[in-house]
């Protein structure tokens, strides 16, 4: 996985951790409940591992230690990119408890450390003042609107810190249709990943409202 070689780190033992997890969430698919459509099992490097991995150096170039990850279902982006070596800390956010139960013997099974899982609905966790500013960085692959994913992330994320949103052929409309994300978040830069319509968007928590 050519990503890989901008982080630092023994690659190969990453790659083979990356293998693992990948294992476990097919073995998951077929034997338990459904994380990834089926369609995707033989695309998943391509469509999943490649595609969180691929933004990993812009990530952790961002100098973020504490992360959030929204809608984090089979741990995408979150796994993968905590394997390499991106931040310190990491809260996965997932409503459905079939796939909090998946990650959390994810995360036990491969001694991850500093990962803590969250069986709850992302809006809620902005209503809870311990995390207020909690977080320096926050990624979300999952299909959530723009706007109000940034507006409850800015009560999560402290003043300076980063979204990283994977957006797909709607994000050209999305920053436009509802624009009051503006209040909290500047734009900061886009990169494709993958072949497909795919992109990640960086926004920047301002220091004022």
């Amino acid at each position: 996985m050519p990503h890989l070689q901008k982080l630092e780190g023994d690659v190969e033992a990453i790659i083979e951790r990356l293998k693992l997890y990948m294992l476990k969430v097919i073995l998951w698919n077929r034997g338990i409940s459904n994380l990834v459509s089926r369609n995707d099992e033989p695309r998943f490097v391509e469509r999943h591992l490649m595609e969180s991995l691929e933004p990993a150096s812009w990530l952790r170039a961002s100098g973020a230690r504490r992360w959030l990850d929204v809608g984090s279902g089979a741990g995408l982006p979150a796994i993968p990119l905590i394997l390499a070596g991106v931040g310190k800390e990491w809260t996965l956010v997932e409503a459905r408890r079939n796939k909090t139960l998946f990650l959390i013997k994810t995360i036990q099974d491969m001694m991850l450390s500093g990962v803590t899982v969250t069986c709850d609905r992302y809006e809620h966790l902005a209503s809870d003042p311990q995390l207020d500013g909690r977080f320096e960085g926050l990624t979300a692959r999952a299909a959530l609107a723009l706007s109000p994913t940034l507006q409850t992330a800015s009560k999560l994320v402290a003043p300076g810190g980063h979204a990283f949103l994977w957006k797909g052929s709607r994000l050209d409309e999305e920053p436009r249709s509802d624009e009051g994300w503006r209040r909290y978040w500047s734009e900061g830069g886009v990169v494709r990943v993958g072949k497909g319509p795919i992109r990640v968007v960086l926004f920047n928590r301002k220091t004022t409202d």
